[in-house]
């Protein structure tokens, strides 16, 4: 028998270099970019065709390359950074793995000019499919200038596989945004096919994220600062109030490289975590300057995860830092023994005669157990609502109390079966669908009960059912704007004042990609200008209110982000969830009589009532054997 193992040709065993190197047009934007920086130049364009498929071009003016290196950066495992094995411990470059230039030009068509600064002439290089078809002197700028054309021109298969351009565009924006975060003081800019996107001028830092993010991110940040002797520490991190429900705005950076670390991350959301929710995540820009020696660079394809010898030491220090920074800026509680930051205003020289101490109002004769002698029920309700002390009983009394005609005796206030039936009795049965099982509710009357402002109750035959008002209006608008998206008949009521809002490149990149699905739901949305559109109408489903078109919209693509990533939905439900929470009342929200008999009537309509759009209940029932249970009369 023959053998059978041979070793690959150069060709083959770059297509599958590729493989790991090259996912789409936005890893080879990140390879180019960080050779460029290496190449130690202050100024580096990046120009783009059809999201980087049909031309990536990089050009920089940093120190070239010789005839010799010209040819050599294209062979597999060829590099400057590394000359022996101890080397990989003390990398402080981007590109050392010598294989991105052989990559790139295995599945793209590839020209290259360069020239050294001491040189009179340049080097011309094209490259197709890992073979030199032309190299030649040419008269050209010093520094290098490297254009990809039709990436994975003989690689059908994995160019199918590309997404649209909008989405591949934004990966190439993500990519863009750690290079030049991660280089304040180097000069860059970005075209796509002939509109400049980024002029991004040499910089400090938070300058820097002024321009890429927006001048409205000016007054959200907050600087940390930390030297020890295991690391160094600085950057900026955002004011609370102004945190999102994605994690698009968190970078680290070590030794000026971008990396992704949950455990890091995990210390940061920790010294929050008195300040924020679960579910939301604020803006952070840190770097980490660490001794080479004590962390390895080299544990994974993309160089986005890194190795420490010290990770306890260095969580520490991250989360302490994050936290003295909150606390120094007077965002969290502090204790300042020259001066307590809650005592300010008395520091300040008033006059003692204005100043008014606190009184305390009550009526002693109140007795909660006198039924109907304590006269009208308006009057007793107000005295609920100053005996706070009395908890479920005030709080209920005062819900019920608004409509003036509904409150109930306080004989019989502790049963909400025996307060129901002060309602008309009428028999309405509806069944829900989507419960895994028919479940029958008859509510015997159209008159509801909201309490604490969050649920809304009604008495059914089998005891009591509880519905969560917030969750039951998110149902209703999901499935009204599926109907929309899918018919493109969402009805709009045009703004007296249209508003422009501004966003950030990667997110007015991803609202143009989905402009005719919100013009689905009921927008009326135009572009204008950089980065900026105009919305002149918004959904009639909203209603009425006093709705800020501005803060709607940004919610809106904030929503859509945060359900695409968690759930990974397809475009249109996704968009149709985001708008639903972010247009739905929210708990805490007081509703009449009216509007809860609307409310109810159209969540039974609904195809899926009785679950939310998170998959959690909408519809609670209390049965009255557990009641009775309850008050022991088992």
């Amino acid at each position: 028998m023959s053998d059978i193992i041979q070793l690959l040709p150069d060709s083959v065993a770059n297509q599958i270099a590729a493989g790991e190197v090259v996912q789409r047009p936005a890893s080879a934007v990140k390879e180019l970019l960080e050779n460029a920086l290496d190449a130690g130049g202050n100024k580096i364009q990046l120009i783009l065709k059809d999201a980087g498929k049909a031309l990536i071009q990089v050009i920089d003016n940093g120190c070239g390359m010789s005839v010799t290196d010209a040819r050599m950066c294209f062979e597999r495992h060829a590099t400057s950074k590394v000359r022996k094995a101890e080397d990989l411990f003390a990398i402080r470059t981007m590109g050392f793995r010598g294989e991105a230039m052989a990559s790139i030009a295995a599945i793209a068509q590839v020209e290259m000019k360069t020239r050294r600064h001491e040189d009179e002439l340049g080097t011309l290089i094209e490259i197709e499919g890992s073979s030199v078809i032309n190299q030649e002197p040419v008269a050209t700028a010093a520094g290098t200038s490297i254009c990809v054309k039709n990436l994975f021109y003989n690689t059908p298969a994995r160019r199918n596989f590309l997404k649209s351009n909008p989405a591949e565009m934004r990966h190439i924006m993500d990519e863009f945004q750690r290079v030049a975060l991660a280089n304040p003081a180097i000069a860059f800019t970005l075209h796509h096919d002939g509109i400049e996107v980024f002029r991004l001028p040499a910089s400090t830092l938070k300058q820097r994220i002024v321009h890429l993010f927006g001048n409205n991110y000016n007054e959200r940040l907050i600087p940390v600062e930390e030297e020890t002797t295991i690391i160094n520490l600085k950057g900026f991190i955002g004011k609370p109030e102004f945190a999102k429900r994605t994690r698009g705005e968190q970078f680290f950076f070590v030794n000026n490289r971008f990396i992704k670390d949950a455990y890091l991350n995990h210390a940061v959301n920790k010294a929050y975590e008195e300040l924020l929710a679960d579910d939301v995540f604020p803006l952070y820009v840190l770097f980490i300057d660490i001794d080479p020696a004590k962390i390895d660079v080299n544990v994974h394809p993309t160089k986005t995860e890194i190795k420490y010898l010290e990770e306890k030491s260095i969580y520490a220090i991250i989360h302490s830092a994050v936290k003295r920074s909150l606390g120094r800026f007077n965002i969290s509680p502090t204790i300042d023994f020259d001066q307590e930051t809650g005592f300010s205003a008395m520091i300040t020289p008033k006059p003692l005669e204005d100043v008014i101490p606190p009184t305390i109002s009550f009526n002693p004769e109140f007795n909660p157990f006198a039924g109907d002698q304590q006269g009208s029920s308006g009057e007793s309700n107000d005295r609920f609502e100053r005996k706070e002390s009395y908890g479920a009983y005030a709080s209920f009394s005062k819900s019920y109390g608004s409509g003036g005609n509904m409150a109930p005796s306080a004989k019989n206030w502790g049963s909400l079966y025996e307060i129901a039936n002060h309602a008309t009795a009428e028999q309405a049965s509806m069944d829900l669908p989507g419960s895994g099982k028919e479940e029958t509710f008859a509510p015997l009357q159209k008159q509801y009960m909201q309490l604490h402002n969050r649920y809304i109750i009604s008495q059914i035959k089998s005891g009591l059912m509880v519905i969560d008002q917030q969750a039951a209006h998110e149902r209703i608008l999901y499935e009204r704007f599926i109907v929309h998206l899918e018919d493109r008949k969402g009805a709009s009521q045009q703004s007296l004042f249209p508003q422009t809002v501004t966003l950030s490149p990667n997110d007015y990149e991803l609202a143009k990609s989905l402009l005719d699905d919100i013009k689905s739901l009921g927008f009326e949305v135009r572009e204008f200008g950089k980065n900026t559109l105009v919305i002149e109408g918004i959904p009639v489903d909203l209603g009425s209110a006093n709705i800020n078109e501005t803060q709607l919209f940004e919610h809106l693509i904030e929503g859509f982000k945060n359900s695409q990533q968690e759930l990974k939905l397809d475009k249109r439900d996704a968009l149709a969830r985001s708008m639903a929470r972010n247009s739905a009342i929210k708990n805490g929200t007081s509703l009449g009589q009216e509007e809860m008999n609307t409310l109810i009537e159209q969540l039974f309509a609904c195809k899926t009532p009785n679950f939310s759009i998170s998959g959690k209940p909408v519809i609670q029932t209390i049965g009255l054997t557990e009641l009775d249970k309850k008050f022991d009369k088992s």
